[in-house]
């Protein structure tokens, strides 16, 4: 009976559409591949992107526990893209390449026409907040 009450009230109703709460949210904790770039399409809705790289280390052997074992690594590569107007000057300013980061977000999902008229598919992280995490952020010149 609670938990109706809760969905109840968390869940509203207008005409046929029904509002509930979701979520998309997203942590990262790495390091930036690129000095990042600034872009905007017919002066409107400036962005600030870069890539961000995390690492995933595992040891492969019998036991994981032991000693014995090859140690394995996989990076990933994430586009991250900040709209928010402070966050998105103090981004561009002041990341650069080699930094580390601790990005929230949400992930989106989009498309694009490249250069040869193809349809790409393209994963973004909106940042909503980046922690500065290292000593080696400098201002750009």
């Amino acid at each position: 009976q609670v938990f109706r009450q809760f969905v109840r009230h968390e869940s509203d109703t207008i005409g046929s559409l029904v509002l509930e709460r979701s979520m998309n949210r997203v942590q990262l904790l790495g390091r930036v591949g690129q000095d990042p770039i600034m872009r905007q399409v017919d002066g409107k809705n400036p962005v600030t992107i870069f890539s961000l790289a995390t690492n995933e280390i595992w040891r492969t052997g019998e036991s994981e526990e032991t000693q014995g074992g090859d140690i394995s690594q996989k990076t990933t590569w994430h586009r991250i893209s900040v709209f928010r107007p402070g966050l998105r000057d103090v981004t561009y300013q002041y990341v650069k390449k080699g930094s580390r980061l601790y990005v929230e977000g949400k992930l989106d999902y989009g498309e694009y026409t490249d250069k040869n008229n193809v349809r790409r598919q393209a994963t973004t992280i909106i940042a909503d907040n980046v922690i500065f995490l290292s000593d080696n952020v400098k201002e750009k010149v």
